[in-house]
């Protein structure tokens, strides 16, 4: 593995290291972070012995977890569950936890590989329809001077590929992974193939490298402000519309069960 350098500040400087506090939404853990706290827990995860994972959690992982007893064991054990989906910020709002805020898993994905660069990390992508993954990791290496994009492969998340992935990865010695599978897809391969991969911290991010390689293309700005980055991706996408159905029973959830149970 490359690793970090050892003559630079494993902690972005200002930022706040500690661990987070951690609530429940519908029974499910989220972390109460901002993005700089959840942008610095991830950089000291990555300076710690792997492997670690992050897990961005939005109302439908919460519905998904309702009914899916091992993805909510999943979360619940995850190194950080970032609130990444505005009904999960506005769930913990309404209970007076007021130090929270969205963190996209694209967002928090491009300032790690702004921090990789700055430690002389690496990065993995995995996933994705093929050359998608190639072309974001391009990309973000046109953005981010200095970022090593140690390799990419689009392969699925069918446990018989997963040996040849792993040895794949390993041999990069790639130091982050990040996992374009879908969820609960990603996270799954990530909690069982992520220590064979030797990446010390791996993050599942869905539709991301679709985002950054530009083959679909994100919401305005001031949409993303607005809360209805939803809205945008459901008229571009239709199909999503049974996805959205699990919103309206979050919502109902959410109001009837209001109080969220914060965890040492």
């Amino acid at each position: 593995m490359a690793g970090i350098r050892s003559e630079t500040s494993p902690e972005p400087i200002g930022l706040n290291t500690a661990p987070p506090r951690s609530a429940s939404v519908l029974g499910v853990r989220v972390d109460c972070v901002e993005f700089t706290q959840a942008l610095a827990r991830c950089v000291t995860l990555l300076g710690a012995d792997g492997p670690h994972n992050v897990v961005t959690l939005n109302p439908e992982f919460v519905m998904l977890a309702q009914h899916d007893s091992g993805f909510r064991a999943l979360v619940a054990a995850a190194d950080l569950v970032v609130p990444d989906g505005a009904g999960v910020v506005w769930a913990l709002r309404r209970q007076g936890l007021e130090n929270v805020e969205r963190v996209t898993g694209i967002d928090l994905m491009r300032a790690l590989c702004v921090e990789a660069a700055r430690l002389g990390a690496s990065v993995f992508l995995l996933g994705a329809a093929p050359g998608v993954a190639a072309r974001a990791g391009r990309v973000l290496q046109e953005q981010i001077p200095g970022l090593v994009v140690a390799g990419s492969a689009a392969s699925t998340p069918a446990p018989e590929h997963a040996a040849a992935l792993c040895e794949r990865i390993r041999a990069t010695g790639a130091d982050i992974l990040f996992v374009a599978f879908g969820c609960p897809a990603q996270d799954f391969w990530i909690e069982r193939f992520q220590a064979e991969t030797g990446a010390r911290l791996a993050m599942g991010v869905g539709g991301s490298f679709d985002y950054i390689s530009g083959k679909v293309p994100r919401a305005p700005r001031w949409l993303q402000s607005a809360n209805l980055e939803w809205l945008y991706r459901l008229l571009r996408q239709p199909w999503r519309w049974r996805r959205q159905l699990a919103l309206i029973g979050y919502l109902w959830q959410v109001v009837r069960q209001p109080q969220v149970d914060t965890q040492d």
